[in-house]
């Protein structure tokens, strides 16, 4: 029977220590993996990076005399849902808050659950856009045949008039896409489908 060298247990405690460094390395990394879109989310909606829209509590105390149109876009990617808005666009004063609608309708022949994300073009312009009320990263649950209307209300911030690349902006495009669940989970926090008698919020 061979007897162990002093060699042995220095070697085993470094492979050891190797082993759990690999395996700290890899836990970190899947914790960073679920908490990329979440803060990239939150960098994007506080910065406005990306046409990111703001979220804000109150509507604006200013109102301006200039004017600016808002178009609405609707997109759906593998959601089996008819989705549009109920108008095409609408011309308001810079600061005055608008609510407008999007209608979802569920064509399977089963529940379905998406999540919408949303973003703003030109995507400069969305660090000015400020939604009050909105139905983005929440997941909506719509029964066989459902029908569901979706309000959004917001408002363009009356500072976008001082910043140069956006004094000549006429037309601003909001634009929604909804995603299964599956697809969008990591990005939208999970709601009880219970609340969503109307989407909103």
């Amino acid at each position: 029977m061979t007897t162990p060298t002093k060699s042995e247990p220095k070697h085993d405690r470094r492979n050891r220590g190797v082993a759990l460094t690999c395996a700290g390395v890899f836990v970190a990394m899947v914790g960073m993996s679920y908490a990329a879109v979440p803060l990239y989310r939150l960098f994007c909606q506080v910065t406005g990076y990306g046409g990111t829209t703001q979220r804000v509590e109150q509507y604006s105390d200013t109102i301006l005399d200039k004017t600016i149109t808002v178009r609405f876009d609707a997109n759906t990617n593998g959601v089996p849902w008819e989705f549009k808005p109920k108008q095409r666009e609408v011309t308001l004063r810079i600061g005055e808050t608008t609510e407008i609608s999007y209608i979802a309708r569920n064509t399977a022949p089963t529940t379905t659950t998406g999540t919408a994300t949303y973003n703003v073009a030109p995507a400069l312009a969305g660090a000015y856009f400020n939604k009050v009320q909105c139905f983005c990263f929440t997941e909506q649950a719509l029964e066989p045949g459902q029908t569901y209307e979706m309000p959004v209300q917001f408002f363009i911030d009356p500072e976008i008039v001082n910043v140069p690349e956006l004094k000549n902006l006429k037309t601003i495009t909001l634009s929604y896409t909804f995603y299964p669940k599956h697809q969008e989970s990591a990005q939208a926090p999970a709601a009880d489908a219970a609340k969503t008698q109307k989407l909103g919020g």
